[in-house]
Parts: structure tokens; sequence; C-alpha cells
């Protein structure tokens, strides 16, 4: 049987070479003691790379962002963010059951927030109505297709939030993809964020594990509540050593990642059976919808019968995701067979 070409996330990935040499000889100990020198080390590096005081190693990304929440967040307060936020859509409601949080979400064109919309959202300081504690944001936008926010728009939230009183949080699972996008560095691009939480698990390639940046302060909070969460793990170094190779050597790659998204697009683009925003196309992510209503479900099944995997996101809507398992030659390959179902289909029926 040909290879799966495996175009559903970029957490499908496998450990290179270089990640299971470092697992198979990772130096360990019990990170509940902090006495595991490889998750030290983690910590310390991705610290430095964001220009944070400190950092905390969780298992996932889900994690990662809840406990910023609790972080920065009382019981019946409020949190800003965009309408289709990873923490409002796939986080199984912790945001109410953790924190005690409601979201206020709010829509914006290609999920990205402005200051002139967040401001617009922040409750009034009046005793019966909830309190906006937190604005939180997500780059690049999953669920928009991959979309970054640039420097400039954040900048003028982060001097919006400020004057506020409010803190910001960055859920960044994918901002490498967006700091590589816009060619800055990850410090550059979340200097004026309370707190940021990354995947080593997504683009960057590791088998699993996020990591939450932010002051001294929050972090020692972070322990607590990952203790809380279950998430204190032993000799958890086995692992922290491939999120150190990803680290330090799959940023480089995503660039590639990007290339092979936008060849995606444009095989999609070409048909009138599909309907895609290639403007909103900007790193490793492709989202299209099929015209007429029609069925995504089924699309991604005939798909798979073809050794390509896919995700249906919605009745209609498919997304790709692009990432260093998946070569050059294997999306040209799933941009033909791409290209053949969509001109199978009837554009309109």
């Amino acid at each position: 049987m040909p290879d799966l070409i495996d175009l559903r996330s970029d957490t499908v990935t496998r450990p290179t070479p270089a990640m299971r040499q470092a697992m198979a000889t990772a130096e360990v100990g019990d990170d509940v003691y902090g006495e595991d020198p490889t998750i030290n080390k983690l910590e310390k590096s991705a610290a430095a790379i964001f220009g944070k005081e400190a950092a905390i190693f969780v298992p996932t990304g889900t994690m990662g962002n809840q406990i910023a929440i609790r972080i920065h967040t009382q019981h019946g307060q409020e949190i800003i963010c965009e309408s289709r936020a990873h923490i409002f859509d796939w986080e199984m409601a912790m945001t109410s059951a953790f924190s005690g949080c409601q979201c206020r979400t709010v829509a914006a064109e290609r999920g990205i927030l402005t200051w002139p919309i967040i401001a617009s959202a922040i409750g009034p300081k009046i005793y019966y109505r909830a309190q906006t504690a937190l604005i939180c944001l997500e780059n690049t936008h999953n669920m928009a297709g991959g979309t970054v926010t640039p420097l400039a728009t954040m900048q003028e939230i982060w001097a919006g939030a400020a004057e506020a009183g409010l803190p910001v949080h960055l859920d960044g699972a994918r901002v490498f993809n967006a700091a590589s996008a816009l060619n800055l560095s990850v410090a550059e691009l979340t200097s004026g964020f309370d707190t940021v939480n990354f995947c080593l698990s997504k683009g960057l390639g590791a088998p699993v594990g996020s990591i939450l940046v932010g002051t001294a302060e929050h972090i020692e909070q972070a322990r607590i509540h990952r203790k809380a969460l279950g998430g204190g793990m032993r000799q958890a170094g086995i692992i922290a050593a491939a999120g150190l190779i990803a680290l330090e050597q799959t940023p480089a790659l995503l660039p590639q990642d990007h290339a092979n998204a936008r060849l995606l697009a444009e095989a999609v683009a070409a048909h009138p059976s599909a309907t895609i925003d290639l403007e909103a196309v900007q790193t490793n992510i492709v989202i299209f919808t099929l015209t007429g209503n029609g069925d995504a479900p089924a699309f991604c099944a005939a798909l798979k019968q073809k050794n390509v995997l896919a995700s249906a996101i919605g009745p209609h809507s498919v997304r790709f995701v692009t990432h260093y398992d998946v070569s050059r030659s294997d999306c040209e390959q799933a941009a033909a067979i791409v290209s053949t179902q969509l001109a199978d289909l009837k554009p309109g029926a």
C-alpha cells in the first residue's frame, strides 16, 4: 500500500531521528521535585527564546492555556476572545469548569482581533455586570485558516490593554509559524503579552508537550495549577529532550510548510466546486468550503480512498495542514488528487 499523505494536522508528525536519539539518552530526574535536568534546560531555553523570566512544561496546549486563564482571572469574570478561538471551541469548556469564567466572544475578519473590536467588548465597571479580566489572542488563528496577526496590530492591543488595566494572554500554539511568516523572532512578536503558551507538538514536531512562559511569579502560580490538573510528571526529561531538538532545529523548516500549503491552496482555488480565501492562506493551514453545500465528510472519505487524509471541520468545510512529515513531492501528489476530486464534483450541486 502506498504511504498515506496525512494532512489532517501538524500534530501527526513523528519524532525525527535526532529527537529519538535525544530521548533515548536524556538525563532525567523527578520533575515534581524540580530535579529533572532536561526539563529544567528546556524551560530555561524557552524562557530565553521568548525573552520572559520563566517557563513551565505542560503535557498539552489546552492545559497551558487554561493554567494561564486561571492565573489571570477570578471566578465570575469574563475573557475576551475571537469567536472561533481555540480556548472557546476546543478546550472542553474548561474556562468555566476550571476558572469559573465565561468567554465574551467577538467576531473578527480572518480571526484577527484589533483594539477597537476588543475595546467595544470590555464590560462596563458596574457592579451588576461580569467584569472583563483578560484578553486572549490566538496567533496563528487555527480556525481562521492559519492567519497571522501583524505586530503593529498587537502593539496597539498591548497599549490599549495596559491603559485599561487588563492582562493579555497569547494562545501561541503555532506562534513560530506566525513569526516565520512575518520574518520576526518570537520574542519580538510576543513581547507585550503577560503570558504565552506555545506547542512543541504542532509545527515544531515534538511528540508531546507545550510550554507556558511569563513572569517568575506567574510561573510559580502555574506550577500549582499544573499539579491540580494532573500535569505534574516525573522523569519527563525523556519527552522534554525531543522538545529541545524541536526548538533548536524545526523553526527553520517552517517556510517550506507554508510554501506547501500555498501549493495546495492554489490547486483548490482553480476549481469552481470550492471557494477559498487565498489571502488568508498565510502559514501552514488551508481551509476551503465546498460550493452548493457540498458534503465535506464525504469529500474527505473519498480522498482517504486515494491515500490522502484531510479533516472535515464542518458540514461543508475542509482543512489541510502541512508539516515536516509531508514533503514537497507529497504535496504535489496530494494537490493532483484533490484537483481530480474537486473536478468530479458539480459546482453548485
